[in-house]
């Protein structure tokens, strides 16, 4: 037996494959190891030991491949494989198994990767498709729509013509050349009819015939030669535009002259030859498409050949003898004479044609013709309601009328409206009995139901309730109208003066439709406000009325409906509806407040006071109540009787502003002491009260108390640190003693305590605009602006007084971006404007502001300023007494003479009197 270590080496033996033995280097052989064996060997040599142990082979890695459409993927190659590391172990089914499942796991992390990378390029791919579409595309809609083309219209389309580009910038060119005219030939023109009688200078007709010397002024002359030669030509009836005419009107030659040259610009640019090859092909390929020939007949009539419009017309007719279109427009282009024989064909082409009978009737010019025609066309169509009423219409006797509408009705008993001339033209009785068969002939309309309200109302039978069975019968023929289209009725009803009408409609049908879980309150609320802005007064009262009766102690539609009352209707409607309001709602303060102030206003001032009675045993201690009572008093000069009942008021009530309201009347009486007495009583029980606090300092002020009054308004403010009135007149105090750098600190404290307030920042610009501190108060204003950018009290401070007048125009535009609706910086602008000169745009501004914020006493005072200056009478008092009716109570210079103590109970129109003496 041969030594083991002298046999021959199997084949494809590798030294140390089996220990993994190979591909490195030793320390005594310093230098690159050989290259280990492929992977193709190593899948052969565990396939053939396999097989001689008597296993299966591998099959993670032997008989085993990947499929072909199988991609390799190269995140797979892991640089720290270890393939072939125990090639020489034993491979058993445990690790083939493991190789299996690792294989499996691969393929599926595989396909799942596979599947997340084709959704996210599919995705991709349409982004891209979607924003880069092809021209397939985008025309594939026009070719999905070529399938509904008929083979008619495939037929008709024009042939195609030469539109190359060269070939049309030819044309074009073409027609773009011009040729000035020389002098030689204008004077030529002119010196064609003439006869020279004298003989030149030999060197000026030498001059002349060299042509070395041009003689505009001749030139000149030539040209109005030939233009009056011209309108001598039209004057003698050559033109062909008038077909010859001896003579015209130089007004309407002009206008023909206009015609032409709008003819000849409008051909240049729609190319009127290549329209009429269109037009003629289609006529040709398709001789009986009406509209191919009315369009031919128009576009020769655009040409100014009403000769040749009228033949293709009547082409067209020959060849569209059925169509009432083509008879139509060869109607309207032929004179009348030709015109009464083409329509006397065309009713013979098409009988029941209603258009071409009322074509036939209007050329009629005698009545007794028209009538005939008329007939003759009901004998043919007798079911047109068209024709029947414009039979009527010529009826000059409503009983021949009646008679007509009574056959009209027979023959068309499904028309409302000759069923309702038919009921206007009879008697009482009689209407009733035309209603009644209408009704049973069209039981849908609420038309008809309508009329029979009205004509009752007209007889004065209030007592019948016609809608509520118009809205029963209605709703069985399940033909009710929407709820909106009730209101439209009514407001109609209430345009043409049937007001009882009106209000029933609105009582039988305005809660058709709703439920109680709908928002009916504000539904309706709507419904009035929408009728009152479209001057509908009795429709809003009716639809108020409704409302309380379903919801009656609601307090705001009682108020709605007294303004209404207020606004557009008399007082006794106003009295009666606060009468029921006051039961209605015996606590609502405000209900009663009204009905007081309306007794008052009407001289009924005993009447006031017995309300304000009643008024206080519904409802005790209420602070509005007892000033009411004391306002009534007071304005009526029982001062006792006012300061009684202050007193009263402050033991019961005792409120904040009771107390307020004493001090401010004992000071308008002129009792100093007294006044000074309660507001310190007041301050002991309201030290927060900032009123108190500064009518105290007031007082002193008045009183030329300036140090108490400096410490009255410096306590206050340690009260009260965010009233701003507070703060402006502690800084007021301190400017009319004379101590700006104290009016300035008092200020900056006030800015502290309320940042980013326009009012206080406005202040702090005037204190040194009125220091002349120019350059202070401009660096000023800029912070404030940046603190408060949309304020316009600050944009109005800074466009009129820190701005020069040329910048106060881009100032204006920049605020008006910046600001949103602000009635301030409107009254500036109309300001500025009315500066300029610009009235209209004043006046525009001015009501602008107006409407932004009706309360604004000082907006009111600077409209009628204008007014007196730029306006009429008329709208001076329409300013005063809309002024009156809004009572406003705001406003900077308003404010600070409405309640000075000296102007207490000046009405407001002597206010507004006051307001426009004192503004700048």
């Amino acid at each position: 037996m041969k030594s083991f270590l002298l046999e021959e080496a199997p084949a494809n033996y590798v030294a140390g494959l089996g220990r993994g033995a190979t591909g490195f280097t030793t320390r005594s052989d310093i230098g690159p190891a050989r290259e280990g064996p492929s992977e193709e060997a190593i899948k052969a040599a565990l396939t053939r030991r396999a097989e001689l142990l008597g296993q299966a082979p591998p099959t993670a890695y032997g008989a085993k491949e990947k499929k072909d459409d199988e991609e390799d993927d190269d995140r797979y190659q892991d640089p720290e494989n270890e393939v072939g590391l125990f090639a020489t172990g034993a491979y058993d089914e445990d690790d083939d198994e493991a190789d299996r499942i690792y294989q499996s796991v691969d393929e599926r992390m595989e396909k799942r990767r596979k599947a997340r990378r084709e959704a996210r390029e599919k995705a991709e791919r349409e982004e891209y498709e979607r924003k880069n579409p092809k021209i397939q595309q985008q025309f594939a809609d026009l070719k999905r729509a070529l399938s509904t083309v008929t083979d008619d219209e495939w037929a008709n389309l024009p042939e195609v013509g030469d539109l190359t580009g060269r070939n049309r910038r030819a044309r074009q060119a073409l027609h773009q050349k011009f040729y000035a005219v020389p002098d030689s030939v204008i004077a030529a023109a002119r010196d064609s009819t003439q006869f020279g009688t004298t003989v030149e200078d030999g060197a000026a007709s030498s001059d002349a015939a060299d042509g070395t010397m041009t003689n505009f002024a001749d030139i000149g002359a030539a040209k109005n030669k030939v233009l009056q030669v011209r309108l001598d030509q039209a004057s003698a009836g050559t033109d062909s535009v008038h077909g010859g005419a001896t003579n015209i009107d130089p007004k309407g030659y002009l206008t023909s002259l206009n015609k032409s040259i709008v003819g000849q610009t409008e051909a240049q640019v729609g190319d009127i030859k290549r329209a009429r090859m269109l037009l003629e092909s289609v006529i040709k390929t398709n001789p009986s498409h009406a509209p191919g020939w009315i369009a031919a007949a128009r576009l020769e009539e655009l040409a100014g050949k009403m000769v040749q419009a009228r033949s293709v017309i009547a082409r067209g007719c020959e060849h569209c003898p059925k169509n009432e279109d083509v008879w139509l427009e060869s109607i309207r282009l032929n004179d009348s004479h030709n015109a009464k024989i083409t329509v006397a064909q065309a009713v013979k082409e098409n009988p029941k044609s209603v258009n071409l009978w009322k074509e036939a009737m209007k050329l009629e010019t005698e009545t007794r013709a028209k009538k005939r025609v008329v007939r003759k066309a009901l004998d043919v169509i007798p079911q047109s309601v068209v024709l029947w009423k414009e039979a009527v219409k010529l009826e000059d006797d409503p009983k021949d009328a009646r008679i007509l509408l009574a056959r009209a009705v027979e023959l068309v008993p499904l028309s409302v409206d000759l069923w309702l001339a038919l009921a206007r033209l009879e008697t009482f009785e009689n209407a009733q009995a035309v209603l009644n068969k209408a009704r049973k002939a069209i039981p849908t309309s609420h038309e008809i139901w309508l009329a029979a309200a009205r004509l009752q109302e007209q007889q004065g039978n209030n007592k019948i309730n016609v809608m509520k069975r118009a809205v029963q019968a209605l709703a069985r023929e399940q033909a009710m109208p929407k709820r909106e289209e009730w209101i439209a009725e009514a407001e109609k009803c209430e345009e043409e003066g049937a007001i009882l009408t009106c209000q029933n409609i609105i009582r039988e049908t305005l809660g058709w439709g709703l439920d109680e879980d709908d928002d009916r309150k504000k539904t309706w609320m709507d419904d009035a406000e929408a009728s009152i802005s479209r001057g509908r007064y009795e429709t809003a009262r009716a639809i108020y009325a409704y409302a309380l009766r379903v919801f009656y102690t609601k307090k705001s539609i009682w108020r709605a409906a007294a303004d209404l009352e207020k606004n557009h209707g008399t007082k006794e409607a106003l009295v009666a509806l606060l009468e029921k309001a006051v039961e209605a709602c015996p606590h609502s303060e405000i209900l009663w407040m009204m009905l007081a102030k309306e007794k008052w206003q009407t001289g009924e001032i005993d009447g006031a006071r017995v309300v304000l009675g009643r008024a206080f045993k519904q409802n005790p201690n209420n602070e509005d109540i007892w000033l009411a009572a004391v306002k009534l008093e007071a304005e009526n000069n029982q001062h006792e009787a006012a300061r009684e009942l202050l007193g009263t008021a402050r033991r019961e009530a005792g409120t904040e502003r009771v107390w307020i309201k004493s001090v401010a009347f004992e000071r308008q009486l002129g009792n100093t002491e007294a006044a000074l007495s309660l507001v310190n009583e007041g301050l002991q029980l309201y030290s927060k009260a900032d009123k108190l606090w500064m009518m105290k300092g007031q007082i002193y002020e008045t009183d030329s108390k300036l140090p108490q009054a400096r410490e009255a308004y410096m306590t206050g403010t340690k009260a009260c640190p965010h009233s701003v009135p507070l703060w402006l007149l502690a800084s007021r105090l301190e400017e009319k003693a004379g101590v700006i750098v104290k009016a300035r600190s008092v200020l900056d404290r006030a800015r502290l305590a309320i940042p980013k307030n326009p009012v206080l920042w406005c202040e702090s610009v005037r204190v040194e605009r009125r220091a002349n501190n120019m350059n202070q108060a401009k660096s000023l204003m800029a912070k404030a602006l940046q603190e408060c950018p949309n304020s316009g009290l600050l944009w109005s401070e800074s466009i009129w007084h820190l701005e020069a007048r040329t910048q106060r125009k881009p100032r204006m535009v920049e605020a008006m971006r910046k600001v949103d609706n602000d009635p301030v910086l409107f009254v500036t602008v109309a300001r500025n404007f009315w500066y300029e000169r610009k009235l209209d745009k004043a006046l525009s501004w001015f009501e602008k502001a107006i409407l932004a914020d009706s309360d604004l006493g000082d907006t009111w005072a600077w409209y009628y300023k204008f007014l007196l200056q730029h306006g009429t009478e008329e709208k001076r008092q329409d300013a005063i007494s809309k002024c009156v009716s809004v009572e406003p109570r705001h406003g900077e210079v308003w404010q600070a003479i409405a309640k000075a103590p000296q102007y207490a109970g000046k009405p407001t129109e002597e206010i507004l009197m006051l307001v426009v003496a004192q503004l700048e």
